[in-house]
């Protein structure tokens, strides 16, 4: 018998281990046969089957032979075992070799460049088809449509798939897959319904990639429809479309959905492969369901089917969003070792972001240094991880050593990386990276500069970024602009962005809508975006509902509030904001019992108050037990500890409202405290209980001592605390000193005018006046602090001529630049400045309030103006402290003994007093005096018998001896 007819006998019968094909590689090379193709061949193939791929490549190379049949045989093979480095590395050499390529060579080496990511050698292979005329071949173009199309080159893909006379099913499959995988969900639903125009019948493939498109499009109608014609069709049975079927319903958005996918789960299959398994268990991973999650894994384990690594990646992430299941994480880490599968990148990846998410960073650390081999999503979870605890500096050190391991940061790294950074000069330094590699093309990136510029408020920066990606801009940079305005307090900027946003048709999502609530400038703006919450079906979002409630209970009108409590009781659930909500609500409109009733229908519902809750109860304690109630239940329920900041400040504060200093200091000295508003806490607490002397000496312990930085209010109490006391001008000309020289709040406007007020009260109006001239930002409380203090010193001429000079600086006067200006005018007798400062405010469009009014009568009373004062007091509007007035000028028309506009005085009075006892007996009495001080007997004794015929007595008097 012939070698060539007993050699393939051999290779099919007795070759089944790589031992045995050695010996028989031992025996065709020593027999020549190494060089006969039709030996090699056929060896190869048993190579493959066996899966000695390594000594399929050796035989490959010893034997020399370079024809089509066996580097198609070899490429084929290495292919089949995903070895596809080898296969471009083989048909190299064989391209060396001048060795012929044809239409079942070029898919083989294009699916590897594809698969590889080797852009630039698939570019070269696609010259190569051309070259050799295979350019209208149907295989040869599919293979080049999936390359392109994977690449993310789909116009490209597109232009090849024009170019094919008659594309199949699989080319536009593979055009479709590229769509799908790149997001363009719109050109692929063109694609697939040109499959229909076509004549072509979809096949599994097809709706496996076009149901994904429906999951993220938000057409689960069209979904279905798909999942209908797959029944009609035959194809329902397939491995592949089930699972995206699954993942389409379980994507929904909600429970019934998820019911859906359970039920397609459970009756679609006697017997489930790995990949319907594995779509269940990520369909509860990704909707929160963890418990589920886990147990489907587990029920997938008792059914004797191994996990793959798909497996691992879907239930790993369910361990590390709750902490009670962290010994669960642990028992799958084992688990996944006892596997195999723990030297597998993905399977580490996610054991990596499962420990940093669980907050075990030792581990995570451990586990990512033991990696042989990492990949760039590896190195991401590793800084990502750092940011979530809290390790910036870690974080940076991990992108900077990413890098250097040869790895060049991606979108997804440049996004963790700026949330680790807390300088500005970091995060533009992110920035430049990402303009050098082109990375700031990616909308994530340069959503995560906005937010972060916006943080830093660099507004500049965020508006240039902003114009720059005006083609790629989502809702989220929209929503980043709009919140940085609300923040900053740019309303007027803030809305033209949300008119701007409208016009170029881009939807508001949820955030949106919450960022815009509290900047309505009226009732009408708020319940339109109301009424446009209830049509796109946003109403039912507690978030949004809680911020609905806010903005109707901040309403003057008493009937809007109702409108918040309706839709309070509306809500099927609420949180604690909710209730919060309310609360403030009440307590805005003064009503105040309807806020002890809900406080206690909360705890009745068992909602406990959190301590937002306790911060809106505290003001309104009317006594102490009130306030150590509250304490008493912050500490039992917990809400006391001591990162609670706003919370141990306001009990401070309670305290010393009632003059309890005991229990400030108790509460104070119950924590090491460290936090600057519980020294600003305790520091005017002693300013409140008239002990400025301990104030200062907080303020030295904590702020000089300890080296703690004061804050705008630490040095306005500071500089309170000095204004108390009596021998203060050293004090306070230090404490100007620290403030403007050492600490640099030269430009806090606020902080000015308390130094320019305490200098004044202290008796220097000189150096207020110098500080006052020196200052180059002044607002109108300036002016009014400096002519207060004219007043106080009864330099009413030095006040009426700063009034003026503030005038002609362009500033406009307030209500109390006109009561100080007036108030000095009255304390110095300057009718006619007071007449020319009060005449002025038709000038500036206010009204004279009360204040006002007063002062007037103040000043032509002391100055026996009488008349013209009771004319002014005319003016006035029913006001209840109108009568106060009219008590005033009676005193000053005893003083001058005008009896005429006493009697005047005494018939307004009468006329307003509907049976106020204190209004009509105290007139009645003075006007009797009055008549009793000119001589008027007989009048003084008849107004003295009309207390009697009213039933009116006099109160009696007392002596303070």
């Amino acid at each position: 018998m012939q070698p060539s007819s007993i050699f393939p006998q051999l290779f099919t019968h007795y070759c089944v281990s790589t031992i045995q094909l050695k010996s028989l590689l031992s025996i065709l090379i020593t027999g020549g046969l190494i060089r006969r193709r039709h030996f090699v061949e056929h060896f190869l193939g048993c190579c493959f089957h066996s899966g000695s791929s390594d000594l399929a490549l050796s035989t490959f190379a010893a034997s020399k032979i370079r024809n089509v049949s066996l580097q198609n045989l070899i490429l084929r093979g290495l292919g089949h075992y995903g070895l596809y480095e080898d296969v471009l590395s083989v048909y190299k050499n064989c391209r060396a070799l001048r060795c012929p390529s044809d239409d079942f060579t070029f898919p083989v080496v294009i699916k590897s460049c594809t698969i590889l990511g080797a852009f630039r050698k698939g570019e070269q292979i696609h010259g190569l088809v051309l070259k050799s005329g295979y350019g209208e071949n149907v295989v040869v173009g599919t293979a080049l449509v999936d390359f392109y199309a994977k690449s993310g080159f789909l116009g490209h893909a597109r232009s090849l798939i024009d170019e094919i006379p008659q594309p199949d099913l699989v080319s536009l499959n593979a055009l479709l897959a590229g769509y799908s995988l790149h997001g363009l969900d719109h050109e692929a639903l063109e694609v697939f319904k040109r499959v229909f125009v076509l004549g072509l019948k979809p096949n599994s493939s097809t709706l496996a990639t076009v149901i994904p498109v429906c999951s993220r499009s938000g057409r689960l109608d069209f979904g279905r429809s798909l999942h209908g014609y797959a029944v009609k069709s035959g194809s329902f049975t397939t491995d592949v479309l089930v699972p995206a079927l699954i993942s389409m319903y379980a994507g929904g958005g909600h429970s019934l959905h998820l019911f859906a996918a359970r039920m397609l789960f459970n009756d679609c299959y006697p017997r489930k492969n790995v990949a319907v398994w594995n779509s269940m268990i990520s369909a509860y991973a990704q909707s929160q369901m963890l418990s589920e999650a886990i147990e489907v894994f587990q029920e997938m384990l008792h059914a004797d089917l191994e996990p793959d690594v798909i497996t691992f990646v879907s239930i790993i992430p369910s361990c590390d969003h709750v902490n009670d299941l962290s010994s669960f994480g642990e028992s799958l880490h084992g688990f996944v070792i006892k596997h195999g599968s723990e030297l597998k990148i993905p399977v580490t990846t996610a054991l990596v972001s499962m420990y940093a998410k669980l907050g075990d960073l030792s581990k995570a650390e451990l586990l990512f240094s033991s990696m042989p081999y990492k990949s760039l999503l590896s190195w991401n979870v590793m800084v990502s991880g750092f940011v979530l605890c809290g390790q910036w500096c870690k974080s940076r050190a991990a992108f900077r050593e990413m890098q250097l391991a040869g790895f060049i940061p991606d979108a997804a790294s440049i996004v963790s990386v700026l949330s680790a950074c807390d300088e500005l000069m970091e995060a533009k330094s992110a920035h430049g990276f990402c303009i050098r590699k082109g990375i700031d093309l990616s909308i994530n990136v340069s959503n995560a500069l906005l937010g972060f510029y916006s943080e830093c408020d660099h507004m500049a920066y965020c508006f240039n970024l902003f114009q720059r990606i005006e083609e790629a801009r989502d809702v989220i940079s929209w929503n980043t602009m709009i919140s940085a305005k609300v923040h900053r307090g740019e309303v007027e900027e803030a809305i033209c962005l949300l008119r701007q946003m409208q016009k170029e048709g881009m939807t508001k999502d949820m955030a949106t809508l919450i960022s815009i609530v509290p900047i309505c400038g009226n009732l009408y703006d708020g319940k339109a975006i109301h009424c446009y919450a209830i049509k796109s079906g946003a109403d039912s979002d507690v978030s949004l509902v809680n911020a609905l409630i806010t903005m109707y209970c901040k309403c003057e009108e008493g009937e809007e509030m109702e409108s918040g409590r309706w839709l309070f009781e509306a809500m099927t659930r609420k949180s604690m904001v909710s209730w919060n909500s309310l609360i403030s609500g009440y307590i805005n409109h003064n009503r105040i019992n309807e806020v002890w009733i809900l406080l206690d229908r909360m705890i009745a519902e068992n909602q406990w108050p959190n301590s937002v809750t306790l911060l809106n109860l505290l003001p309104l304690c009317c006594s102490l037990w009130q306030i150590k109630s509250i304490h008493a239940y912050a500490v039992r329920r917990g809400v006391l500890p001591s990162q609670e900041i706003p919370l141990l400040p306001s009990l401070i504060s309670a305290y010393s409202r009632f003059e309890h200093i005991e229990s400030c200091i108790s509460l104070f000295n119950s924590r090491r405290y460290t936090n600057v508003s519980s020294w600003n806490a305790i520091i005017s607490a002693h300013i409140q209980t008239q002990n400025p002397e301990k104030a200062v000496e907080f303020f030295h312990h904590g702020f000089i001592e300890m080296g703690l930085q004061p804050d705008h209010v630490t040095l306005l109490s500071l500089i309170s605390a000095a204004s108390q006391l009596n021998s203060s001008k050293n004090l306070i000309d230090s404490i100007t000193a620290y403030v403007l020289i050492k600490k640099g709040f030269g430009r806090d406007t606020s902080i000015n005018n308390a130094l320019i007020d305490s200098y004044a009260k202290t008796g220097n109006i000189s150096t207020a006046r110098m500080l006052f001239d020196s200052f180059q930002q002044k607002n109108a409380g300036s002016w009014n602090v400096m002519i207060n203090g004219y007043g106080l010193h009864g330099d009413g001429e030095s006040a009426v001529e700063l009034f003026l000079e503030m005038k002609s600086s362009g500033l406009k006067p307030d209500h109390a630049t006109f009561s100080t200006t007036l108030s000095a005018c009255s304390h110095a007798g300057l009718v006619r400045q007071g007449l020319m400062v009060f005449e002025s405010m038709a000038e500036t469009c206010l009204q004279p309030r009360i204040e006002q009014y007063g002062c007037m009568v103040d000043l032509l009373g002391r100055t026996g103006h009488l008349m013209e004062a009771y004319e002014i007091v005319e003016k006035v509007c029913d006001h209840p402290r109108k009568i106060d007035l009219l008590e005033s000028l009676l005193g000053a028309c005893r003083v001058y003994g005008d009896v005429e506009v006493a009697e005047r005085v005494h018939h307004t009075m009468m006329m307003m007093s509907s049976g106020r006892e204190r209004a009509s007996s105290g007139s009645y009495v003075a006007l009797s005096n009055l008549y009793a001080g000119v001589g008027r007997w007989e009048d003084a004794g008849g107004a003295r018998s009309n207390l009697d015929i009213q039933k009116l007595k006099k109160p009696a008097g007392f002596s303070v001896l």
